[in-house]
């Protein structure tokens, strides 16, 4: 379901707010966007190809990225453009000096207010089970007709280090909690030492939950954290510093055996360092919702280990996240076609 700007012209002259999604990826984005704004007619919901929104641009007010790459050179031909957001938190492939430069305004959608932390944090879950349980060999048992192979491990009493305790990391905290493991988690500063959070599902004291994490660290203990862990989640957003932080050293120093699983972003992951890892057996499984190159090659190498499971970054594309995150986008593009005060979005700049 493609609406091409070129197929769809309207009079500029017309009071019309026009958002455009990028690309062909996560088509539920433009669809349920479509659907929560039909019945405003004057809000126009276009996509177009890739290679395409730079002869485009220049005619929309609303602009929703998705895996485009917003360079100064595709921003300096938004002339009308008002914001560019993310559908969901990622906001890592927008110059974000740039679009300042060129007094747009740029905004993620607070992945705790929408859901989808909540669906990042059970794919998370996800991926662990079926790298414990071992999915793939299990299929292969299947179809050889085998009963009770292979043996499988089981969460209880294991070692999860949650690299990254933003909103996903705490969401996946409170979720792993009840299969009675044992929780360690990294974050560059911690309020009051305490997690602040509106559950009725751990002890508080005047609404602080105090149990969701065992031992707590920063930036600078991964290596030793890692070290402790029968599982690693990296739940941390890309950044200047922050890309390929699951290199070759990190891997080293976890345990021999130990999971990795990734639901942020594949330019975390060293690809060399994750291979080498696994054809050595010092990895112990590999679970990825997110690759160093999306889409995803089909043939790529390390697709022949039985104990790597990849998804296609679907762990944020979920019926009630893409609902409610479809609905922020068309409230802030209601709120920009009244003049009104953007609400419901984080901006950055």
């Amino acid at each position: 379901m493609s609406s091409m700007a070129e197929k769809k012209d309207v009079d500029n002259d017309k009071p019309i707010t026009r958002v455009l999604f990028c690309g062909p990826h996560f088509p539920a984005s433009q669809i349920y966007t479509r659907e929560y704004l039909e019945k405003y007619p004057f809000i126009q919901v276009d996509d177009v190809p890739l290679k395409q929104v730079p002869d485009h641009i220049g005619n929309y007010d609303l602009c929703v990225s998705k895996n485009m790459r917003f360079d100064s050179n595709v921003l300096s031909r938004a002339k009308q453009m008002k914001l560019i957001m993310q559908f969901g938190v990622g906001l890592e492939g927008i110059d974000i000096d740039a679009a300042t430069k060129h007094g747009i305004k740029v905004a993620r959608i607070p992945g705790d207010a929408t859901g989808n932390a909540a669906s990042c944090a059970e794919m998370a879950i996800y991926l662990t089970l079926g790298l414990l349980r071992k999915q793939n060999e299990m299929q292969i048992s299947v179809l050889q007709k085998m009963l009770g192979e292979p043996i499988g491990e089981t969460l209880l009493g294991k070692t999860v280090f949650i690299m990254g305790f933003g909103n996903i990391g705490i969401d996946l905290a409170k979720r792993l909690k009840p299969f009675d493991v044992k929780i360690i988690a990294t974050k560059r500063s911690w309020p009051s030492n305490s997690v602040v959070l509106n559950s009725k599902d751990f002890p508080t004291q005047n609404g602080v939950v105090d149990d969701l994490v065992d031992e707590k660290g920063s930036h600078g203990d991964i290596y030793e954290f890692a070290s402790k862990a029968d599982i690693v989640v990296c739940c941390l957003s890309m950044n200047k510093e922050t890309v390929g932080i699951l290199n070759k050293p990190f891997i080293s120093s976890m345990k021999k055996g130990a999971l990795l699983v990734n639901i942020a972003r594949g330019g975390l992951l060293d690809y060399e360092a994750v291979v080498q890892h696994l054809e050595s057996g010092h990895l112990g499984g590999l679970g990825i919702d997110v690759a160093w190159k999306e889409p995803f090659d089909p043939n790529d190498p390390v697709l022949k280990f039985k104990n790597v499971i990849l998804t296609p970054h679907v762990a944020g594309v979920t019926e009630h996240s893409y609902r409610s995150m479809a609905k922020v986008i068309g409230d802030v593009a209601l709120q920009l076609h009244a003049g009104k005060p953007l609400k419901g979005i984080e901006l950055v700049n």
